[in-house]
């Protein structure tokens, strides 16, 4: 007798041997405005333990920084990850179990030492309790989240959440029992997480006669020295590394341009252009990175600029801060700016006094050596001196 369509086996699963993943859509409210976010999604086969973290893309960097937040709130990892045939894990799906792994996402998996298993296309049953996970949380977990200022809010609110329920709910098999229970008897099962895992996406781009590069519609500065060069772009999940001759020559803040139909915006660093600027001082009054200079330099930059050669003065001072700690230079422009005439010399004279190491204190000498009679300072004794006449 054939069974019917709609008939499945019952799993059950070991301590530490494994876990589930997916992701799904949600929409939350970040600094008052409803945004569309990915949350990836973890549960421990055993213990039924969960944990969910958000981000707003589900890119390969989402994806390793996700597992590594995982693993350490689990305390651990387990022997093998389910999961379905997503393209940042699976290129290309052969007959029956075989694949083709991304290259990126088996590094990852050789990094934490577990094994990873694809469900067969279109067969959700195999990794059931994630996708039991991912309903639960849609009507229970987001069903009325608090406000969030920064998506870090959200995913600190999640974690504790998570380990709140952990707490609260009852395992679904071992009834007498909450998941964080459960969790305890399973992590001397796992394996220990080690450093996480450096997951990054990278790309090679080619740096802009302004020293620009385009990434996701947004631009980021460079050093002048690369510019019409190719280097390569390191993507991870809030930051842009920027790599050239094997050396970090730039790093910035990653910025999300959610609105497609809007310009992107431009993330400049001042310093990337004080070689142009030694060579064109003029760019200083109008150009567009020094819109962002510290308020002293603002304030230098404005008293400078009238007088003749200023805009060359103000170059070689800003120029300081690739030789010199920035922080020491604002004070010494500080300093100029307070003493009511600030110019080039005045400045170094100020950074130069900053810079001195300190001199020592007195030294008190040991009770053997002191003197039983202080010599004091009489400099009456020197005229007495000059008013002697000595006879031939």
């Amino acid at each position: 007798m054939l069974a019917a369509k709609r008939t499945y086996v019952p799993l059950e699963f070991a301590p530490g041997e494994a876990f589930q993943f997916d992701w799904s859509e949600d929409w939350v409210k970040i600094n008052g405005v409803s945004t569309k976010l990915q949350i990836a999604h973890f549960k421990l086969s055993y213990s039924r333990a969960f944990f969910l973290r958000a981000y707003l893309t589900q890119s390969h960097e989402m994806l390793f920084d996700a597992h590594y937040h995982a693993f350490i709130a689990f305390g651990g990892i387990p022997e093998r990850g389910i999961y379905d045939n997503m393209k940042t894990a699976v290129d290309k799906i052969g007959r029956g179990k075989q694949r083709q792994i991304n290259k990126r996402f088996y590094a990852m998996v050789g990094h934490y030492l577990f094994e990873p298993d694809f469900c067969n296309p279109a067969s959700g049953w195999e990794k059931g309790q994630i996708e039991k996970a991912v309903l639960d949380a849609r009507h229970g977990l987001w069903y009325d989240p608090p406000p969030f200022n920064t998506l870090q809010d959200l995913n600190n609110w999640l974690q504790q959440r998570c380990r709140e329920l952990w707490q609260e709910a009852a395992h679904p098999v071992l009834k007498s029992r909450s998941l964080a229970e459960c969790l305890e008897d399973e992590r001397p099962k796992l394996m220990s997480v080690p450093p996480a895992f450096d997951g990054f996406t990278e790309y090679a781009k080619r740096v802009s006669s302004t020293c620009l590069i385009t990434f996701e519609h947004n631009r980021y500065s460079l050093p002048a020295s690369f510019a019409n060069r190719v280097i390569s772009l390191r993507v991870y999940p809030q930051r842009l590394v920027i790599v050239a001759e094997t050396q970090v020559v730039a790093e910035h803040e990653r910025v999300f341009n959610r609105d497609k139909s809007t310009p992107g915006q431009t993330l400049f660093d001042w310093r990337h252009y004080l070689t142009v600027a030694q060579r064109k001082p003029g760019a200083l009054r109008n150009g567009a990175p020094f819109l962002e200079l510290p308020e002293c330099f603002r304030q230098l930059r404005a008293r400078l600029i009238k007088r003749p050669g200023g805009d060359r003065e103000i170059v070689d001072i800003l120029a300081l801060v690739l030789l010199h700690d920035e922080q020491l230079v604002e004070q010494a422009v500080t300093l100029a700016l307070e003493a009511g005439e600030p110019s080039k010399q005045h400045v170094l004279n100020c950074l130069s006094r900053l810079e001195a190491p300190e001199r020592p204190r007195a030294l008190t000498p040991p009770a053997a050596l002191k003197l039983v009679t202080e010599p004091t300072a009489d400099t009456a004794r020197y005229d007495q001196l000059r008013s002697l006449r000595h006879e031939p």
